[in-house]
């Protein structure tokens, strides 16, 4: 039976805006104000956007029901796989020592907690979020900094502050790449026009990341370095989108970020060093046990082998092959094309596909569990110590396991449903300010889906719908929904439950939504303010692809 989305089922715009908006202020409610615990939050979550589309929206049960089956497959894989297997290498790391000792080399290179984490959770994870993506550079990132003795709010918290800036060139260049297919739009007019947003906000992150963790004053004490890691960011990041197209835009940038900031950070330290306990340290270094190139070695050899298999995992040729020799598509009975969105929402009446595609082979987290696997063994792990420590990673992350599927499950019901779609056109009501709001839009899809790649698809042929009833340049359009979605990737539930689980904080969920809010809210309308001066400011529109 055929079900066609109804975007205003109570014949009142706002009222209908509103409803639709029930299921997410019930999430993010329970989260942030009633502290509740993030599993919980999510079925709550789940069951207001399922009565929601049911019985006001008049999606049919059985529909629903299927809908967020879906869901919760995909929330566990890929997103909940590559959870697990990013944990499990780590715990190996720590049972054998050798956290210890890539810690004692960091520190090596640093002792400034702002400089590690302007190394660690900026230019190391924007290396994974341009190579793999969907939720690995926070998962990684989080993780190295618990070790180094960051406080656990502030290595969630800061994690998912630095992975804005490369998220939409991520998982090489995914999400422009869905972007360029729901649109039509070409795909290198839509890199370069994101390659002319983002660089100024790839300046700006190092600053706001630092400011976040110790204020204005300390943070003017490192300002060189910072400049080295924005710039070193901002500037093959704009080349690359430009000149090349968005799939090593991500990748490109950060392996040369990362490279600029350690050679200039073996030259130059602050006056002062902010050490572990805070306090300000003055005065040359205080000597420490060299390491040698055996520990060394061992210490940094499974972070290698993780970064060698998720840029391999992530090529276009190894995952084709790996899809050819395993993936498996189950198309949803019952909902498989037979929701259908509607004009104003598209173009034309269109189809909504419901196909769970188990590429397990190719799954990022199946790389990041290879890659596990081999550094087990290079540290002389045995097999049966291996399977037991597995146990171990699973047992301890289940309940974040069940919290992803949750998400992922009240994320398409709102797409199925038509909840996203009514959200949507609230934006696009909003006229000449539509520049703005349209990229506030972005933002709320990466906050409701997890993904840019997902806003993308949900909001794309919306956006460049809205651009060409208002004469704007729907290239502009397009391309903000996916730059003002990556400042929603911090708020958004399953990114939150991926850092408190690599941090083991669970429970504390609310407090890191609390954390990152104001940041994700106010980066957003920065970006939205440079999309409406590129839409209507000279000088700025220079800056629009045509």
């Amino acid at each position: 039976m055929e079900w066609h989305q109804v975007y205003d089922p109570l014949s009142s715009a706002g009222l209908s805006t509103l409803l639709a908006a029930l299921p997410i202020v019930i999430l993010l409610g329970g989260l942030a104000l009633f502290r509740l615990r993030a599993h919980v939050a999510a079925m709550l979550g789940l069951a207001a956007a399922a009565l929601t589309a049911v019985f006001a929206f008049g999606m049919p049960a059985g529909m629903a029901l299927r809908t967020a089956g879906l869901g919760a497959a995909y929330g566990l894989f890929p997103i909940g796989w590559i959870i697990l297997n990013v944990i499990f290498l780590y715990d190996l790391t720590v049972e054998k020592g050798h956290f210890k000792v890539m810690q004692d080399s960091l520190t090596g290179i640093t002792r400034d907690r702002r400089l590690q984490l302007l190394l660690i959770a900026f230019s190391f994870g924007a290396f994974f979020e341009g190579a793999a993506g969907f939720g690995t550079p926070v998962a990684v990132t989080a993780a190295i900094l618990i070790g180094l003795g960051f406080a656990p709010l502030a290595a969630s918290g800061l994690s998912l502050i630095a992975n804005t800036a490369p998220v939409a060139f991520g998982a090489l260049g995914t999400p422009i790449v869905a972007l360029a297919g729901v649109t039509g739009l070409d795909v290198r007019q839509l890199s370069a026009m994101v390659g002319r947003q983002l660089p100024f906000f790839s300046l700006l992150i190092p600053f706001w990341l630092v400011w976040a963790f110790c204020g204005f004053r300390k943070m003017k004490e490192v300002w060189p370095a910072l400049v080295v890691a924005g710039v070193s960011f901002a500037v093959p990041q704009f080349l690359i989108s430009n000149y090349h197209g968005p799939w090593l835009a991500g990748v490109g940038a950060a392996v040369i970020s990362m490279a600029a900031l350690v050679l200039f950070l073996l030259k130059w330290r602050p006056k002062t060093t902010l050490g572990n306990t805070g306090e300000e340290e003055t005065g040359p270094p205080l000597p420490r046990r060299r390491l040698t190139a055996g520990e060394l070695v061992r210490a940094w050899m499974p972070w290698l082998v993780l970064s060698v298999f998720v840029f391999l995992w992530g090529t276009p040729q190894v995952k084709a092959l790996l899809d050819g020799l395993s993936i498996v598509r189950f198309p949803v009975p019952g909902l498989d094309k037979l929701v259908y969105r509607v004009p104003p929402v598209v173009a034309l009446q269109t189809a909504e596909p419901a196909v769970f595609t188990f590429n397990w082979l190719s799954f990022t987290g199946t790389g990041i569990f290879a890659a596990a696997v081999v550094s087990g063994f290079l540290m002389s792990f045995s097999p049966r110590q291996l399977v037991r420590a597995y146990g171990r990673t699973l047992k301890r992350v289940r309940f974040s396991l069940l919290t992803v599927a949750a998400m992922l499950s009240l994320g398409y019901m709102t797409r199925y449903s038509g909840l996203d779609a009514t959200l949507g056109l609230a934006f696009a009501r909003t006229g000449i300010l539509y520049p703005f709001f349209g990229t506030m839009l972005g933002w709320l899809g990466v906050a409701l889906t997890g993904s840019d790649t997902s806003s993308n698809i949900l909001f794309g042929s919306l956006q460049k719908i809205s651009a060409e009833q208002l004469g704007l340049s729907p290239v502009l359009m397009a391309s903000a929904n996916s730059s003002g979605g990556v400042m929603g990737k911090m708020i958004d539930a399953q990114s939150i439950v991926v850092a408190s689980t690599a941090t083991r904080w669970y429970g504390h969920e609310g407090d890191i939504l609390r954390y990152v809010f104001f940041h994700s809210l106010a980066l957003a309308a920065l970006m939205g303010l440079l999309v409406f001066l590129q839409a209507y400011v000279f000088p700025f529109t220079l800056l629009v692809v045509r």
